[in-house]
């Protein structure tokens, strides 16, 4: 049997941070010739493979070693960043995944197709919509709401897409690549410090928590700084204010966590009131009915921020998933891997959202994470152990030939 090394993923991922990466961070923004770099280099590497490689409706990367039987696992994660992101961010699930290519390919014909997917656009860091490849694939993106999504410079989705070959009008054509898929597993950085403060280097990952994001659009009156009394102002940020104190009340009561990460005021000058403060709110919850009460009582909490600053709330949804806990048999094989390669039975869910949260809808799936270094991700200071990382490809690589080895005993 042809030996894994988690060496070379290591190196491979070296290699990407210093063609796309700099001083200031990675630089592979989805839907920019320096995303399209990336994966002119992960295209480079399955030259040597024989493996089928091409593009999705939906801009999805494959690359496919054919097997005995049309089963198919698949593994991967995504090559795009935020700006000015980490090294290890994605890429990891993808190196790892490239490596495991070689070593059945090096053993010939697997019992079943084994496919690497690079994920188009799981960052969302452009057009604010997360996980779009994987979500194309199980059919759970909006093409009504994709049509209005811009970026920061004014550029429409559907254009930026189509100038990379993907048709939003044709986005279910990537469903049919589902048809044979077996199960998914994905290694990712925790993107968090919890392993490093339990001084471990790995863990199995139970599930993604689920995600409520909303904008809010508080409304006031536009007044001038020096002459309207503070008793008679109608402050839109004010209101926004005590809202945002708020929300991070109601996460520390449900166990959950809540982000305020967008705050834009107008007429947005020294010498005004607020008359109008959008934000952005965020929240996440491993379970479910903790997440619908969080979300229960931040429209609770809106109205009361509103009311006490006289002013109008409105509500914009942005996102939403449910919580998705990963598959019993594949967290049993995870759990088992990581025993063998660091000997605990710790296990996480995961705070961030990943493409294997849009894959646990439709086919099993599991994840394996490795430590952050200070806990730090999307951010140019991102960083993992050396060997936390070949542990952690290591583990892996454990899995998914255990997992191989249900899909053909027919248990998958």
């Amino acid at each position: 049997m042809a030996t894994y090394l988690p060496e070379r993923v290591v190196t491979d991922l070296r290699a990407l941070a210093e063609r796309t990466g700099g001083p200031e961070g990675s630089r592979r923004l989805a839907w920019t010739p320096e995303w399209l770099e990336a994966r002119a280099m992960l295209r480079e590497s399955l030259t040597t493979l024989p493996v089928e490689v091409d593009v999705d409706e939906a801009g999805n990367l494959w690359a496919v070693l054919r097997g005995e039987r049309d089963e198919m696992l698949v593994v991967g994660s995504h090559l795009d960043s935020v700006p000015k992101g980490g090294w290890l961010d994605g890429a990891l699930g993808v190196m790892a995944g490239l490596e495991l290519l070689r070593s059945l390919a090096a053993d010939g014909t697997p019992p079943i197709t084994v496919a690497l997917i690079d994920w188009a656009d799981e960052e969302g860091a452009r057009f604010s919509r997360s996980l779009f490849g994987s979500a194309a694939s199980v059919g759970t993106l909006d093409i009504d709401v994709l049509r209005g999504l811009t970026d920061r410079e004014g550029n429409k989705l559907p254009d930026v897409l189509a100038a990379h070959g993907v048709d939003i009008e044709n986005l279910d054509g990537a469903r049919t690549r589902m048809a044979d898929v077996k199960a998914y597993v994905e290694v990712h950085i925790e993107q968090g410090p919890v392993l490093e403060s339990m001084g471990r280097g790995i863990c199995a990952v139970t599930g993604t928590k689920g995600i409520e994001r909303e904008r809010l659009i508080f409304r006031g009156q536009a007044a001038h700084a020096g002459t309207m009394p503070m008793e008679m102002r109608r402050d839109s940020f004010r209101a926004a204010s005590r809202f945002a104190l708020e929300i991070a009340d109601i996460a520390r009561r449900h166990d959950g966590v809540t982000t305020v990460g967008f705050v834009q005021c107008w007429p947005g000058v020294v010498t005004a009131v607020a008359g109008e403060t959008r934000i952005t709110m965020d929240m996440r919850h491993i379970d479910a009915q903790a997440l619908a009460a969080m979300y229960a009582d931040a429209h609770e909490a809106a109205d009361r921020a509103a009311v006490a600053e006289g002013c109008t709330i409105e509500w914009e949804h942005i996102f939403r998933i449910p919580p998705m806990p990963f598959h019993p048999e594949l967290l049993d094989a995870a759990r088992q891997s990581v025993r063998e390669v660091e000997g605990h039975d710790i296990e996480l869910p995961s705070g961030a959202l990943h493409d294997a949260s849009e894959m646990a809808r439709e086919v099993p799936t599991v994840m394996i994470f490795s430590s952050s270094t200070n806990g730090l991700s999307h951010t140019k200071e991102e960083d993992t152990p050396v060997e936390h990382l070949h542990m952690a490809a290591d583990a892996f690589n454990r899995t998914c030939r255990r997992v191989i080895d249900l899909v053909v005993a027919g248990q998958l």
